[in-house]
């Protein structure tokens, strides 16, 4: 897609809101001091929701880079992903400390698809493609150079994963890991020890380990695991919609003060959309069917995947690269014109040409602006905004 347009500092292992327990401290120290040989250092860190898994990525991420210049993190958990809004699997190279050790944060990644959805199970084969070809990826771009005679310079792999570990999503899990052969797994257990995953190497059912293997159990040092099952999930809610509005406060220079999701919702009412025809991009709807006459009403008021066919990835049937995501701000049926909002620079929109609808919503925070024009519109209204729209076109 052709565009015109017209018109780390040394944080300390523990902050103000978190506290690293010894036992935690002791094991990313261990980790960071593993062995390194083939395939290298992979950790996958496993556990129930609100376990701590992410809290202790984290730290595991700062321990690691004390030794390392970067290191590949594999996001996989798309309902609370680490670097990513909602919805997205991703690997990310950090080559910088994370100073805030209790919340998460958005940043560019490496690659990323955009799996439409917060929870696996919808579609838990093209889930795993996903993590799949992200694995890969990593292992083609970043490990294929290996320096035999300097093993820091060998990037180690963190992957999170999801806190789904029942049913349907323990299978998810188990299959992951028999893919990626970590070579360390820790697992967060809390209190409540039937939400908690088997001991031992509990994916591989007794089948002959492929490399080597260590095996890291921490207790948990949340404070919250027994909270009622109806805040836990406002709270993931609430979440969601912080990453989503931190991720399109991209939008706009880091110097404009957009404190409140108010002053962000009126930001985004705003400014300039980018304007895509029709014919310029095809539209692919993960997890849902509309009929043909509907798909582009569909696509209004929408957070939709900005995906580049020419660019996909090697395995077969697979979702393609997603750049980034916009909002859907308005659609003009009459003249085949679409509105988009996106952080995504006007280089990378050149390339592309599919737009993925899935089933992430837009926070409420940002859909109640009084005293200014809707930023959303209503199907066939042209945006009348002061300033002039950005062309994206072939």
């Amino acid at each position: 897609m052709e565009a015109h347009k017209e018109g780390g500092g040394s944080p300390s292992p523990q902050n103000a809101d978190v506290t690293i327990p010894p036992s935690w401290s002791e094991a990313a120290e261990a980790i960071s001091r593993s062995a390194i040989s083939p395939p290298g250092l992979v950790v996958a860190i496993c556990g129930p929701k609100n376990s701590g898994k992410s809290t202790f990525s984290r730290f595991l991420l700062n321990t690691l880079l004390r030794r390392y210049r970067r290191v590949a993190y594999l996001d996989t958990d798309v309902g609370q992903p680490e670097f990513s809004p909602p919805g997205c699997i991703s690997l990310h190279i950090v080559d910088e400390l994370i100073e805030d050790l209790g919340n998460s944060s958005v940043r560019a990644p490496e690659r990323s698809f955009f799996f439409g959805d917060i929870s696996s199970k919808r579609d838990p084969e093209a889930y795993l493609n996903c993590v799949y070809n992200l694995y890969d990826y990593f292992f083609a771009h970043f490990r294929s150079n290996e320096t035999k005679d300097n093993p820091e310079s060998v990037l180690p792999l963190i992957i999170n994963t999801p806190g789904w570990v029942k049913g349907t999503g323990y299978d998810i899990l188990v299959e992951m890991l028999r893919y990626v052969s970590p070579t360390v797994v820790v697992q967060l257990r809390i209190s409540l020890h039937r939400k908690n995953l088997p001991t031992g190497a509990f994916w591989l059912d007794g089948e002959k380990l492929a490399g080597p293997l260590e095996l890291i159990d921490l207790e948990s040092h949340q404070q919250d695991l027994l909270a009622p099952s109806v805040l836990a999930k406002k709270d993931a809610r609430c979440f969601r919609g912080l990453l989503i509005s931190e991720y399109f406060r991209q939008c706009f220079k880091s110097d404009i003060s957009l404190s409140t999701n108010k002053e962000l919702a009126f930001a985004l009412a705003s400014i300039p959309p980018y304007q895509v025809s029709f014919s310029r991009v095809k539209v692919k709807h993960l997890h849902h069917q509309v009929p043909i006459d509907e798909i582009w009403h569909s696509l209004n008021a929408t957070i939709v995947g900005l995906a580049v066919s020419s660019e996909g990835p090697a395995r077969a049937n697979s979702y393609p690269w997603c750049i980034g995501l916009g909002i859907v701000r308005g659609i003009d049926v009459s003249r085949g014109l679409l509105y988009v909002i996106t952080p995504v620079p006007v280089q990378s929109l050149q390339k592309v040409d599919i737009l993925l609808q899935g089933l992430i919503e837009i926070p409420t925070s940002l859909l109640q602006v009084r005293g200014c024009i809707s930023p959303y519109m209503c199907t066939n209204v042209v945006p009348t905004i002061s300033h002039k729209n950005v062309e994206v076109h072939q």
